[in-house]
């Protein structure tokens, strides 16, 4: 057992042969991810239950005009931002050996510079769209030349999240001309585009974490198998949702959409064959379950999409995408937070109560808020539960993993 550990604890030193020599240097600012879920784990708490209690009518902000703008940028770019800056800061050191990581001051500046992102969003009617743009689009700017390594490897391996990134930036650009004026086309038509362009970078990160997640929880489970996250799977729900997002922006009334929306969906389905392993049955472990589930709402949010076009739009599509936001990506994130929480603070993957909870909770939660069109007489309080239930497993998420995030690896490698 003690040679077993020695060797772990070498495997992972191997990640950090490159780690900077600084003094004093306290535990949350140590790696990228740590200064990262101290703070986005409470803004989505405080966000969501604001949106709620604003949706339902509860409250009013003053110096908000547009909240429903507010929300969906946030929950797309805002989120997008800080969960892309904890993916790249912690992976890409360790799949590009000499690359430095991201830690100390440096970490500390950037994480300002998201912070006084979110702050000029909240007001952007007393600042003014123009700051707002230039802190927004300096941070997803950064985040792009940090991953130029990915971009510029000769084997092109990871390259495909740097296409993607440089696509959001695109089109966070495009958002904010829509909003300066400059440009005619509609803002929210705009984030629906975003919506799109982050389900493809989550399906291309989830890959990766799959990989790494569930072949990590086999090993811990003596499990004589490894998973494979196949790249064609993966390619043609790409394509499928590009299509999807492209057709929608163009020809949002025509009944094609629906079809494609159905085979979005189905597309997506797919990929939860790589988890029938040839020699072992793995779908009983509980992260397997928690990443499948994302999947499966993704499944559930294009379906009812194309169903609802077919249909004519008796309901309420943008009801139903709510499986894709508040649903896939939400719990996509969440166990990004999870096994970068469990594994990069020197710990052993593990489920518990608590994570059965969270990805319960944001279950129950997506599913309050994409059913509403069919309860309609009880949208404001479903409005406003959903919103609270939401916030539940980032509230748990803050009291399982903060004492980590705040204290040194359990293993004693730096980072």
């Amino acid at each position: 057992m003690a040679n077993n550990n020695q060797e772990e604890k070498l495997h992972a030193t191997n990640h950090y042969l490159y780690y900077p020599d600084e003094e004093n240097l306290p535990p949350y600012l140590a790696y990228g991810f740590r200064p990262i879920f101290l703070l986005l784990a409470p803004y989505l708490v405080i966000s969501m239950i604001l949106w709620g209690f604003v949706w339902s009518g509860f409250i009013h902000i003053p110096f908000m005009d547009n909240p429903i703008q507010w929300h969906v940028y946030e929950m797309i770019f805002g989120i997008l931002t800080a969960g892309v800056m904890a993916f790249l800061t912690t992976g890409l050191p360790e799949l590009f050996p000499g690359m430095v990581p991201f830690v100390g001051k440096r970490l500390k500046y950037i994480m300002i510079l998201w912070i006084a992102g979110r702050v000029s969003f909240w007001f952007i009617d007393i600042t003014g769209v123009y700051l707002t743009a230039i802190l927004n689009l300096a941070m997803l700017g950064w985040l792009i030349w940090f991953a130029k390594d990915a971009v510029l490897d000769k084997l092109q391996r990871h390259a495909s999240i740097g296409y993607t990134l440089v696509t959001l930036f695109v089109i966070e650009s495009w958002f904010f001309s829509s909003v300066l004026g400059w440009s005619t086309t509609n803002s929210m038509d705009i984030l629906k585009v975003a919506l799109g362009a982050n389900v493809v970078l989550i399906l291309l990160a989830m890959r990766r974490v799959n990989m790494e997640a569930v072949n990590e929880l086999m090993e811990d489970k003596e499990i004589d198998d490894t998973y494979i996250s196949r790249p064609p799977l993966t390619n043609l729900a790409i394509f499928c949702v590009s299509l999807f997002t492209i057709v929608e922006f163009y020809y949002p009334h025509n009944s094609a959409l629906g079809w494609i929306g159905l085979g979005t969906g189905a597309a997506i389905l797919a990929i939860t064959s790589d988890y029938n392993l040839k020699d072992k049955f793995i779908l009983n472990q509980p992260f397997v379950i928690y990443f499948y589930s994302i999947y499966i709402l993704f499944f559930i949010g294009y379906g009812l999409m194309g169903w609802d076009i077919l249909l004519g739009e008796p309901y309420d599509i943008n009801s139903f995408r709510h499986f894709i936001t508040a649903g896939g990506l939400s719990i996509a994130y969440l166990m990004v937070m999870v096994t970068i929480g469990w594994i990069h603070t020197g710990r052993h993957l593990t489920s518990n109560i608590y994570t059965h909870l969270m990805v319960f909770f944001i279950i129950l939660a997506s599913s309050m808020r994409g059913l509403i069109p069919f309860f309609q007489e009880y949208s404001a309080q479903l409005y406003l539960w959903s919103a609270l239930l939401w916030t539940i497993p980032f509230i748990l998420y803050i009291k399982v993993f903060f004492k980590f995030l705040l204290s040194p690896r359990a293993d004693g490698v730096k980072g």
